[in-house]
């Protein structure tokens, strides 16, 4: 019961540590035929990787990746899927392990070195080794291939809050995205963004950050009414992110303070005589089923860990100490979390089509 295989029919196990010699993934389950090639895995990695700007971790990776297996050229010399098991592997180009020398014997409080410690009675100190966000770039890969089987589904991801400071949702702008290194979709939030998290960054500490990730294109039905449920998925699969504290479907939380009639999302019929929904409290999922709405989803990130401030600790052998984490880390971790929420609804939704086609056909 190792626990690194994600997913049902599509299923992504990943392998590999931070400070090994490369990580990766083998997504097993993607149907032959599909069109798929390194640069456009590349694309989606180039988002998630480390040193883009002075706002994330300035560890300096490629994350260049290779295609192992799973794929061949056909008739007209396409590389396809083959329905065999994909192996794909990002090396690790810039390790610097002796950052890690002086806390091998100490845990860093918020992080994983003490239960990882608890549970198996063995540290691997360099940067957390699985338990490091590192892991995430082969979700990020994994998702890629996810994305090829439900062309029709679009998955966009953006950060809309960060520490105190949230986004104007009156200014969403998708196309915003791309103008700033933060994934944010207003631009006046981007810029005050910039100022706070350049001073959190200076002081040597870090923030936290909420995530949000829109799927559109979903038609209704996709899911289960019970231990399958669409909403249920997307949750255990936000939560398996690193540094994940909360998920929220639709409106989450806040629909605790709203009345029954604010709440229900009223039906009419729309142009040929499909149904449309006045409003989208339910984020796209009732009864665990999509309903044909844009799927949305919450995630809130905490603060990374590794910080420059004193914190109070122990050893493994059980003093009691002080530890100040040096080295490379994101002051605020929750801007490379963006693209890897977008895999993992990518890889929960091919999980759940693939289900519902093999259930109900079509």
């Amino acid at each position: 019961m190792s626990h690194n295989t994600f997913g049902h029919l599509f299923r992504v196990t990943t392998w590999g540590e931070s400070h090994g010699p490369a990580i990766g993934c083998v997504v097993d389950g993607c149907p032959p035929g599909l069109r798929i090639s390194a640069p456009e895995i590349q694309a989606f990695l180039d988002q998630r990787k480390p040193g883009g700007s002075k706002f994330v971790t300035q560890r300096r990776e490629a994350d260049e990746v290779a295609i192992l297996s799973g794929v061949f050229n056909d008739a007209a010399g396409h590389q396809v899927t083959t329905g065999t098991p994909i192996a794909l592997q990002i090396q690790n180009t810039d390790q610097r392990s002796k950052d890690y020398g002086d806390i091998a014997s100490t845990y860093r409080p918020g992080h994983a070195d003490f239960t990882y410690d608890a549970k198996y009675g063995i540290r691997d100190y360099r940067g957390g080794g699985r338990s490091s966000a590192r892991e995430t770039a082969s979700r990020v890969a994994g998702g890629a291939i996810a994305r090829k089987v439900i062309p029709g589904v679009t998955i966009r991801g953006a950060l809309v809050q960060m520490g105190p400071h949230k986004i104007d949702r009156t200014k969403w702008d998708w196309a915003e995205i791309g103008n700033n290194p933060f994934f944010c979709p207003d631009a006046s939030a981007a810029a005050l963004w910039a100022d706070y998290l350049e001073g959190i960054r200076k002081a040597g500490s870090s923030i936290g950050a909420i995530i949000e990730v829109v799927a559109e294109g979903v038609p209704a039905g996709w899911g289960s009414p019970l231990y399958g449920k669409l909403d249920a998925e997307l949750a255990s699969a936000m939560m398996s992110i690193n540094a994940v504290k909360g998920v929220e479907i639709g409106d989450g939380m806040a629909a605790a303070a709203l009345t029954g009639e604010q709440n229900a999302d009223e039906i009419r019929i729309g142009q040929g005589g499909t149904p449309v929904f006045l409003s989208n409290h339910a984020g796209g999922i009732l009864g665990g089923i999509s309903t044909g709405q844009p799927v949305v989803v919450r995630f809130a990130v905490k603060p990374t860990s590794s910080i420059l401030a004193a914190r109070k600790t122990i050893d493994r052998a059980g003093h009691e100490t002080d530890i100040v984490t040096k080295g490379r880390h994101d002051p605020c971790v929750g801007i490379r979390a963006v693209p890897v929420g977008e895999a993992m609804m990518a890889i929960v939704l091919t999980d759940q089509f693939l289900r519902h086609r093999g259930q109900c056909g079509g």
